[in-house]
């Protein structure tokens, strides 16, 4: 377990921030990066992980909640509605919860395990944890939803934390 936390990319690491790049096509190497990906997720207790939080930038999430498993490869946002506001953390920024307000449902377009294209509504707490990966393959983070003055005090309380913690 404690491998696979540290195969997770911690703030600051620069991977965070970039860009995802398209997956063109889904071939052995992208399959297995998907295990690779669930396995990861599963080891670490989160319940999504993008392949950027483990330094690999292709569009490709994973997520799991109460049994509804989701593996989408280069997700799309195509519509959403509501309106909800809950904490969430990340497994590339430990011990760190923000209250984000986020869309309650949402249309998401995206291409499969099997390479076929799929559009599917997705609500609740699936929803919510689909547009949080989605946000890191834009290198958008939960702290990019803090004001200055919040993301200044984060700064400071994630630098004590960091330290006491093995990298």
């Amino acid at each position: 377990m404690e491998k696979d936390r540290r195969d997770i990319r911690k703030f600051p690491d620069p991977i965070l921030r970039e860009k995802a790049e398209f997956v063109e096509d889904v071939n052995g190497d992208i399959i297995a990066l998907i295990k690779r990906m669930e396995d990861i997720m599963h080891r670490a207790k989160g319940i999504g992980l993008a392949a950027n939080q483990i330094g690999i930038r292709k569009s490709i999430i994973v997520a799991e909640v109460d049994g509804d498993k989701v593996v989408i490869i280069n997700p799309l946002i195509l519509e959403s509605y509501g309106e909800d506001r809950m904490e969430e953390g990340c497994l590339s920024i430990p011990n760190t919860y923000i209250e984000i307000t986020r869309p309650t449902g949402a249309v998401i377009k995206g291409i499969n395990e099997e390479g076929n294209e799929v559009q599917r509504e997705y609500g609740g707490l699936i929803a919510r944890v689909i547009q949080h990966e989605i946000d890191h393959l834009q290198g958008t983070l939960i702290v990019d939803y803090l004001s200055p003055s919040e993301f200044i005090k984060f700064q400071m309380e994630y630098e004590k934390i960091s330290k006491g913690e093995d990298k």
